[in-house]
Formats: C-alpha cells, structure tokens, sequence
C-alpha cells in the first residue's frame, strides 16, 4: 500500500517530444509555454505551477499556471541562460480555494448560519500562518480573526481579497504534491541559432581568380562584401589539407593536371608534416597557417560576424588516420580499403570511417575532439556533411559532449534525406537543418510543407535553415529562371524562415550547369573559380536590403510565427509574420513565375492586427519605400518578376 497518494493526476504535457525522450528547443530570452491536463477525484480545487532551472541546479523556479479550459492549464516563463533545463508540472490540492469556493457558493444562495464554514477558512489560515515570515504571519493572523468574528458579507469580502490571495499562494502548504517526472528537457542556444544569415564561400576562390589560389590573409574583401550586403555568418567548406592519391580534376575528372587544388572534402594530407599530423586538426598550407585563421577569425569577430566551419568526415588515401587506425575503416575481402560510392558515382579520393567498427568509442572521442580543438579557436558554429550516413546514436554522443563544454556552438545538419532521417538528427541535437525548399517551388508545396516545419510539432525541435543553393546543388529551376528566379528564391528564403542561407555565386545569378544535372559547371569544388564580384546583373543589392529588412523587423526574427493567406491566384504566394505584442507586422507576396507579372486580391488577416486592424490601414513596401492604403482583408496586388517579384509589407495604423 502507498504511503501517501498523489494529490492530482497531471497528464498529456506539452511539448513534449516523443515522450521527454529528446529536449525542445528555444532561444536565450524566448518565452516557453507549457500545457497540461491538470484534475483530481471529487469536487476538490486543484492548483498548479510551471517550473524549470538549468540541468544541475538543486533550486526550482516557478510561475503560476492559469486554467484554460476542461481541466486544461497553462503556464508562460522566459529562459535566459545558454544552457539545458529541465521544466514540469506540480500540482497540488488547493484548500484555500476550495473552501472559498463553498462559502461564496453558499454566501450567494443566501443561507445565514455559515459558523462552522467561517472557523473553517479561520483555521485554514491560522495554520497556513505559522509557514509565514513576519509581518506577512501576522496579517494571515489577523484576516483569520476576521473570518472568524466577521459579518458573512466581510467574510466573504475578506475571502476574496487580493492580498489574501497572494499570501495563501506564498505560504499555502503542498501537501501530497503531484511532480510530473521525469522532467522533460530544454536546450537554450543563443539568439543566433534562431536568426541568422549565412553567406558560404571557398576561401581559396575568395578574389575571384582562376590562375591563383587566396589565403585566409586575402580573405577581408569577400567578408567585407558579405558585411556589406547583411551576412553575420561566413561559412567555409572545410579548409583541412587535401590528399593528393587519387585527387580528382575540373568537373569530378579521375585525374587532375598538376596544380589543380583538388577537392576540399578530400581530407588529409599524413606527407606534409603538419603541426596535428595533416589531419582535420590542421589546414590547407595554400590557405596559410593555424595561426593565419586565428587572425581572420579575429578580423571577422572584430566585424560582428562568426565563423561556421564544415565537419566533412571524410578521409582522403593520405589521411594520418589510415595508417595510424586502419581498423577505423571499411575493408574489402581482399584487405584493401573501400572507397566512398553514391553508385552511379565513386569518390576514389575519398575513404569513410566506419562508425560501427569494433573500435568504434575510439573513433568517436576522436571525432569530438576534432569539433572542441576548432571550438577552443573560436569557432562555435560547425556544419556538418551527410550526417545522415552515421548513426544517430553518434551524434547525440558527439553533440552532447561538445555542448557540455561549450553550450553556444551551433550544429547544422546537412541532410537531405528522408524526412524521418532529417527529424531524428533534430531530435537528437542539431541545432539547425537544411530542408527541401531548395525544391520547393509551387504555392501548395510551399505552403504544405512550411506549414509542417513552423505549425506542427516540429516547430519544437527543427529550425530548418533555409539554402537557396549549395556547392552541390543548383536546382533546375536557377538554371532556367533567371534573374526573376534568382531574385524570388532570395525574398523566399530570407522571409520564410529566421534563418538561411546562400552559396556565393548566387548574388551573381551564376546558373551554369552540367548537362541533365543539378550540378554547377566548373564547379569550384574541383578548381579555383573566377569571378567578378560585381559582375552586372547582380542582385546584391536587393540581397542587401532584405537583410536590413530583416535586422530592423522584430516580426522577421522569429521562425515559428509564419501563417499562409489566401491569394486569388496560385502564382502569388501570401504570408504573414507577427510579434505577439502585434508591434511588428509583416505581410509578404510573392510572384512565383519568373516570366510572367501576376496580380492577385490578396486576404489580409486583419482580425490579428490588434489595434492597427480596422476599414483602413496603411502598408509599407520596405523593399521600394512605398506605401498605400488598404481597405478591410482584400487588396490587390500586381508583381513584375523582373522588376519587382514581391512586397514585404510592413503594417502602420492610418
């Protein structure tokens, strides 16, 4: 038999995912809310609170929950540390409030003797009254004289008073409290996992010449354009040394001529007798030194902007790990080590770790120590290649322990895979994760498959950061659109979500192609790449302006707040962002067709804009400077893609 019964039952607690199994996610400052069902037996009063501290800690912090509705209770805290919490629901029964509840009930039905139910709530408070400090036991003394001498009408005065209420709700015992265990998880990243813009591109192509290679030290020119057009993130592929057994040439060719730079993701270089062994602890000599990163991280830091790095676990032929751990490989019958393979195509300079090797614990300390060698220089932002093709259990391992030592580094997982691959990483820890909108192209997907990522349980865990183009990937519709479709797809990104991304080449409308693939010619993975950094025809300077856009509209900064309405025309895609406070409202059409100008009555959501909602409002074109007069939820609209492909609307009151 228990000794002591659960005062309440607490039930279907949310978020929660996979039944506490994984953490949510927030940002530093971001509020959480937390529901329940909250109910006991009989006709006893329930009161619950909210409560949360960082991992570790021996003391709660807590907040009232409010009722909602049907035994459904909900409470509100902010998160203000970079840190993993624990939260859950207390909830006890509520004797005060129960018994204030039967006297008023009573008191308004008019029966006159109420002594007995008087020296009740009297000596409820009396014993509430010797868990107080000071004057606050005092005044629990005198309101319990005054229950018990009292006229029923001051009693009940008295029982309703606010300042009964809060020193019931201070001091009130807990008796058979009910602790919804165990407490679910929270991870706290700072403000920059949340909104963000990225701007990738090679170091060794950063002065745009094909007949010389850049150092990190000729680096400052392609940062300070990406400053300049609003990026906070410079992302590098990996910057490691490239093996030169088996290099691959210009556009994936077997053999390279001599001089060709070879392929980043070929790493490892055991020949060159670096300071870490030519490994993924060192970098590329043509890039410089340890020490030369250290001064262009500095330099970039200095500008207020980070740098993410590329974890490519990939070994090339010549990789120190070949020789120093052969058991960490695949092998063939015949002994050899395996090549990596996406049949119909072979990477012959590369060799995958097999992570389930039977020295696997080695290989995975020795790949989270690779993340906190480049952490401890500075670096707190780290994409990682095809995650997808290790396993989960690896990266909640390697993410868990880097976050113990080093909260603030993001993780964003490259993985376009399967979406329950793609969710299981999330859950498991990354921070961040590329999504299909790079293939997202019609208005039902578009709407389908955002409203998936910001409406539903993923909202909890995924933040999907959002790439219009990658050094691998150059979707179909870049090749054929345009510099309409150049310009649609970086409104899309930039104002969907809170966080994306580009490859540089992309502010020059660069759509080159291999012949039937989604695949840059004279892609920059296999050579160095010429550019002219202002080439005409660029879009940087619409680049630049949604980025300032999105620094200066609080609305834009959030990523779980997007809403769909409706456009009459499937061409035009129409969308909102709002704060809670409704203090930033953001309305954005766009012209999906690249060739064609579209109009359309667009439906504004006018019963949530607060205050400002009413007949009339005005609206501000933050990309042109524009502003109009809009009447009650329709208005038309009119898009030229090749002029003008959207509105980011901001809402003012008339």
């Amino acid at each position: 038999m228990p000794s002591q019964f659960p005062a309440a039952v607490i039930e279907d607690l949310q978020p929660l995912i996979d039944s506490g199994r994984y953490p949510i996610k927030r940002v530093v400052g971001e509020d959480m809310v937390v529901e329940a069902d909250v109910f006991k037996d009989g006709h006893d009063v329930v009161a619950a609170v909210l409560k949360w501290r960082v991992l570790g800690e021996r003391e709660w912090h807590e907040t009232a929950m409010s009722h909602v509705d049907n035994d459904r209770w909900r409470g509100i805290c902010a998160l203000y540390q970079n840190a993993t919490y624990e939260y859950t629901v207390e909830a006890w029964t509520d004797s005060f409030a129960g018994w204030r509840h039967e006297f008023a009930a009573k008191f308004d039905a008019g029966i006159p003797n109420l002594n007995s139910e008087k020296l009740e709530g009297a000596e409820l408070l009396r014993l509430v009254s010797r868990r107080a400090r000071g004057a606050d036991g005092k005044r629990l003394r005198e309101f319990a004289d005054q229950m018990r001498k009292g006229e029923n009408s001051e009693v009940n005065k008295v029982a309703h008073s606010g300042e009964l209420a809060i020193l019931m709700a201070t001091y009130a015992p807990r008796s058979g409290a009910t602790q919804y265990v165990p407490p679910p998880r929270v991870i706290v990243d700072r403000v920059r996992a949340r909104t963000a813009a990225w701007y990738e591109f090679f170091p060794r192509s950063a002065e745009g010449s094909a007949e010389r290679g850049s150092t990190f030290r000729d680096c400052l020119g392609r940062v300070d354009d990406a400053k300049a057009m609003g990026f906070d993130v410079i992302y590098f592929p990996p910057i490691h040394p490239i093996g030169v057994t088996n290099r691959k040439g210009r556009n994936n060719s077997v053999t390279s001529e001599p001089g060709e730079p070879g392929v980043p993701y070929a790493i490892g270089n055991r020949h060159l007798k670096l300071p870490n062994g030519g490994g993924h602890k060192d970098v590329e000599p043509s890039l410089g030194t340890l020490k030369d990163f250290a001064w262009l991280e500095k330099q970039i830091k200095a500008r207020g902007m980070e740098i993410a790095l590329d974890f490519a676990i990939n070994c090339s032929p010549d990789h120190p790990y070949v020789e120093e751990h052969p058991e960490w490989f695949y092998k063939r019958p015949d002994g050899t080590i395996k090549y990596a393979e996406n049949p119909p195509k072979k990477y012959e300079d590369i060799y995958p770790l097999n992570f389930r090797c039977e020295n696997w614990q080695a290989l995975w300390d020795e790949m989270k120590s690779i993340i906190l060698f480049w952490a401890e220089r500075g670096v707190r932002i780290i994409r990682v290649d095809n995650p997808h093709t290790k396993p989960v259990a690896f990266w909640e391992y390697l993410i868990t322990g880097v976050r113990e030592k080093f909260p603030d580094v993001i993780f964003l997982s490259e993985a376009f895979t399967k979406p329950k691959m793609m969710k299981a990483l999330a859950k498991a820890g990354f921070t961040q994760s590329y999504t299909y909108f790079t293939w997202r192209t019609e208005k039902a997907e578009l709407v389908e498959y955002f409203t998936e990522l910001t409406q539903t349980e993923m909202k909890e865990y995924f933040r999907g950061n959002l790439f219009t183009n990658t050094p691998d990937i150059l979707p179909l519709h870049l090749q054929t659109g345009g510099r309409p479709m150049f310009m649609i797809r970086a409104v899309l990104a930039a104002t969907l979500s809170s966080v994306y991304g580009i490859y540089s080449g992309f502010e020059l409308c660069e759509n080159e192609a291999l012949p039937g693939r989604e695949e840059y010619l004279d892609s920059e993975k296999y050579q160095l790449k010429e550019r002219d950094w202002n080439a005409p025809g660029n879009i940087k300077e619409l680049i630049t302006k949604l980025n300032r856009i999105r620094r200066e509209n609080r609305a834009l900064h959030l990523y779980d707040n997007l809403r769909f309405h409706f456009a009459e025309n499937d061409q035009i895609l129409f969308y909102s962002k709002m704060t809670p406070a409704r203090d930033s409202i953001i309305l954005v059409a766009v012209n999906l067709d690249p060739l064609h100008t579209q109009t359309a009555f667009v439906h504004a959501p006018v019963e949530d804009f607060g205050e400002i909602g009413g007949d009339s409002y005005e609206v501000e074109d933050l990309l042109t400077g524009d502003r109009y007069v809009w009447h009650g939820r329709r208005n038309y609209v009119a898009l030229h893609p090749g002029v003008q492909p959207a509105h980011i609307l901001r809402v003012r009151r008339v």
